[in-house]
């Protein structure tokens, strides 16, 4: 792995708002997915803790829900989001306890699969661990979907088309209206992912499927709170039958401790502060803009947050991901398996809370200006 520049070590970090600290430096952070800047809000994180009942048993869920670990801050998180989404909600430990519990609770063994090539690594997992049989369609291109949903209608009991809203490796968007059209065509099911959405797109920050009002035509819509809601967990919405059989089937759910009480609690008061954060997320798409602008005609993927510039080789994904880092700015270099062999690239992630100036230097440090 070394010799071919693909080996991973743990880095001691310090974290200071949109800086981090290295071995007594500073950087702008640009390898976050602290969308909004949460994490750097301290005003936030007193009003939460001022809004704390001390005299409750706040800190360990003991065990799992279905022992009991399940209370009323959990079921109240849950009512919570069903109210923002106008369906049921099922609340778990991590968008990857989500993705490999889900699926694999639902999939039988005469269903299929049919995953954009470029989902995330914990979906290709919980697509892994189902029975069925599993295809992939060419990256957002619709007609290869088609093609694959056409010469499968009828050979297997339920296809379940699976993606990701916004892709956290390009920064680019599926065209989710067009995939809900082909799925009600076919007859299909609907997996969407929206951790990199969530907190970011929308007037209320509820995601692409909320924007394009599509919430109740999607069996299956997951959201990350440990991203741009800067907290842990995730949770899915979806109908009341299908809560009820991943309670008593999903395994990430029935094994494994409950998140403590404290987190449901924090998790809860954020969301309900990142349905108002109207302004931060304007802000975001100024200088998402603003970055895409200046980099226009670079190697530059995606449309969203996300910036993403593609150098191909690991050697020189790692160059100037130390070429940055030496002009102030921490931008990790993203290799394969992550990405594929030969489209190694440096992962921008913008948050809310950088201004014009934090742009500028972004662009200056990759070109030595």
């Amino acid at each position: 792995m070394k010799e071919n520049g693909l080996l991973r070590e743990l880095k001691t970090l310090g974290r200071n708002g949109i800086y981090i600290e290295y071995e007594g430096q500073r950087y702008l952070n640009l390898s976050s997915n602290d969308y909004l800047g949460i994490s750097g809000m301290s005003g936030l994180q007193e009003e939460f803790f001022q809004t704390l009942d001390m005299s409750n048993y706040l800190m360990g869920a003991m065990s799992s829900r279905l022992l009991t670990g399940n209370d009323v801050h959990i079921e109240g998180f849950e009512e919570y989001l069903s109210e923002l989404y106008g369906n049921e909600c099922l609340v778990y430990n991590s968008g990857y306890h989500a993705n490999i519990g889900i699926l694999p609770a639902l999939v039988e063994k005469d269903d299929l699969v049919v995953a954009d090539k470029l989902v995330h690594a914990s979906l290709i997992d919980g697509i892994k661990l189902c029975a069925s049989e599993f295809k992939r369609y060419k990256h957002n291109d619709y007609n290869d979907l088609e093609r694959i949903l056409s010469h499968n209608a009828g050979r297997y009991k339920s296809i379940f088309i699976v993606t990701e809203s916004i892709f956290s490796m390009d920064g680019d968007t599926a065209d989710l209206k067009r995939i809900v059209e082909l799925k009600e065509k076919y007859g299909s099911k609907l997996y969407v992912d929206e951790a990199h959405a969530f907190g970011v797109v929308g007037e209320s920050g509820l995601g692409c499927a909320h924007n394009n009002c599509l919430t109740n035509r999607i069996d299956y819509l997951v959201c990350t709170l440990g991203k741009a809601a800067a907290s842990e967990g995730a949770f899915l919405i979806c109908n009341k039958l299908t809560k009820q059989w991943l309670v008593n089937k999903s395994r990430t759910l029935i094994f494994t401790t409950a998140a403590p009480p404290l987190n449901v609690l924090w998790s809860k008061f954020i969301v309900s502060k990142i349905v108002e954060m109207k302004k931060e997320r304007e802000h975001l798409a100024e200088i998402t803009r603003l970055l895409r602008n200046k980099l226009e005609g670079q190697p530059v993927m995606g449309n969203t947050h996300i910036v993403p510039i593609v150098t191909g080789s690991n050697e020189a994904c790692i160059n100037l991901s130390e070429k940055m880092r030496n002009n102030g700015v921490w931008a990790m270099p993203v290799r394969y398996p992550t990405v594929p062999l030969g489209q190694a690239r440096i992962r921008l992630s913008l948050v809310a809370a950088m201004n014009r100036k934090h742009i500028d230097n972004i662009y200056e440090s990759i070109f030595d200006f």
